[in-house]
C-alpha cells in the first residue's frame, strides 16, 4: 500500500483544480472563499512540489501548461470521483434539511424602536 505522504497538499489541489476548471485565480478563489493571493500561493506550492510549471501567467489572464492540462484531467477526476461517493453515501435526508427561524412580536419591542 502506498503511503499519501507522496500526495500533495488537498487545500493546493482543491486551488489548482478551481483555478484550472475557470482559468482565473480571482473566480477560483470566488468559489473556495479565499482570497487571490491564497490560490496563487497553493498554486506555486504545488508547481515547487511537482518541479513542473502548470499555468502560464499572462497579462490580466492564465493559461494551462501542456503538464497543467494532464494533470488537470487527473486532478478534474478524482474530485468527480469523490463528489460521486459522497453523494452515493450522503444520507437521504442531509440534502434537504432545513432551518426554520421564527420570531416573536412583542409591542416593547416596537416601542424601542420608536
Amino acid at each position: 500500500m502506498r503511503s499519501t505522504r507522496s500526495l500533495p497538499a488537498l487545500g493546493s489541489l482543491r486551488a489548482f483544480e478551481a483555478a484550472a476548471r475557470r482559468l482565473s485565480f480571482s473566480l477560483a478563489a470566488q468559489e473556495l472563499f479565499v482570497t487571490q493571493s491564497a490560490v496563487s500561493h497553493h498554486i506555486q506550492r504545488l508547481e515547487n512540489e511537482l518541479g513542473v510549471a502548470l499555468f502560464e501567467r499572462l497579462t490580466r489572464a492564465v493559461a494551462l501548461t501542456p503538464a497543467g492540462r494532464a494533470y488537470y484531467e487527473h486532478v478534474h477526476a478524482a474530485f468527480e470521483l469523490l463528489r460521486q461517493g459522497t453523494d452515493a453515501i450522503r444520507a437521504p435526508d442531509a440534502a434537504r434539511a432545513t432551518l426554520k427561524v421564527c420570531l416573536l412580536y412583542t409591542s416593547d419591542a416596537a416601542d424601542d424602536m420608536q
